[in-house]
């Protein structure tokens, strides 16, 4: 089982938050396109009941694009890389 996905009674599953820093040097990067993106990602892969987005403002991380965070981990993700980011760290992990 993924580490951000996790079972409770149930059989519930906990979903995956995923923040996206949306503060003035990520969004001069694209910040918003890729949360459009992502939000139309979920969207189409019918994952509205496990996967969470959020906004964040400075994370720290500047000077490496936009950030994401899921968990601890911190990914610099683009416009163009979104959807690569989607299926490696997001589709892998709500599949497993």
């Amino acid at each position: 089982m993924s580490r951000f996905l996790k079972k409770i009674k149930n059989e519930e599953i906990c979903p995956m938050i995923i923040v996206v820093c949306i503060g003035s040097s990520c969004h001069l990067k694209g910040a918003q396109r890729v949360v459009e993106k992502l939000q139309q990602l979920v969207l189409e892969n019918h994952l509205e009941e496990k996967v969470i987005l959020n906004g964040s403002f400075c994370m720290g991380n500047c000077t490496k694009g936009v950030c994401v965070q899921i968990g601890e981990t911190t990914y610099s993700v683009s416009p163009e890389s979104v959807e690569t980011f989607f299926q490696n760290e997001v589709l892998h992990a709500v599949r497993q």
